[in-house]
């Protein structure tokens, strides 16, 4: 097993370097350990700023860029979020630290076996884990106060619109997956409203009925 170098404090000073400066993300970020969401191979380069592959051609949201993206939520704890995207679960730990609770929907089920594996092992409980089409959110479950997408696409999805509440904010990267802008949305009367670009960014797709088309190589099984 490869020894860990680096420690959360790292990631911490990281995210202040960016500009990030709500005290409770960063304590959630201090909290909690990006070793234990990374495949065990690449822990040592866990407390490092950047992405890292977790297998089927999807990579970890860079750790500053990600807690920009939660940051623009304003979470202050009593919101219901939709996490679009659940990865190996290391941004669904910090949105569980930050708010009431987590409905996370992950489209390829062996990634998101081993991520509530991952938040498991760590003891988070206020999160509901999906499997399934991100781009239609989790009707059953809405409306949302906040929502996170974790991959691209040029629209907001339909879905996810209807999905949040009056008033509730999504955040999203904006483009066609490589060349983006993370944008922050305001749920209206009259549907989404920009509220600001937080950063241009590099993410993967975001497959699905109302996404790209779905890459049924990456998607399946184990």
């Amino acid at each position: 097993m490869d020894v860990v170098s680096g420690r959360p404090e790292d990631l911490v000073r990281a995210l202040r370097a960016v500009g990030v400066r709500d005290e409770r993300l960063l304590e959630a970020v201090r909290m909690t350990p990006r070793a234990e969401f990374v495949p065990a191979a690449l822990a040592a380069s866990a407390y490092q700023d950047k992405p890292l592959p977790i297998g089927q051609g999807q990579v970890t949201t860079q750790p500053s860029l990600s807690a920009m993206m939660i940051e623009s939520l304003d979470l202050d704890g009593s919101e219901h979020v939709l996490e679009v995207g659940t990865g190996l679960g290391y941004q669904t730990a910090l949105l569980a630290w930050l708010a009431a609770d987590v409905v996370t929907i992950e489209t390829r089920p062996g990634i998101a076996r081993q991520a509530g594996e991952n938040l498991a092992r760590q003891g988070v409980r206020n999160v509901e884990l999906r499997v399934g089409d991100g781009t239609e959110g989790v009707a059953d479950r809405a409306p949302f106060d906040a929502v996170v997408v974790s991959a691209a696409f040029p629209e907001v999805p339909a879905p996810l619109v209807a999905q949040i509440r009056p008033s509730g904010r999504l955040v999203q990267p904006m483009g066609p997956g490589g060349d983006e802008q993370v944008v922050c949305f305001v749920r209206t009367a009259s549907g989404l409203e920009q509220r600001r670009v937080l950063t241009a960014a590099c993410f993967v797709r975001l497959q699905g009925r109302y996404g790209f088309p779905p890459d049924n190589t990456d998607a399946a099984g184990e």
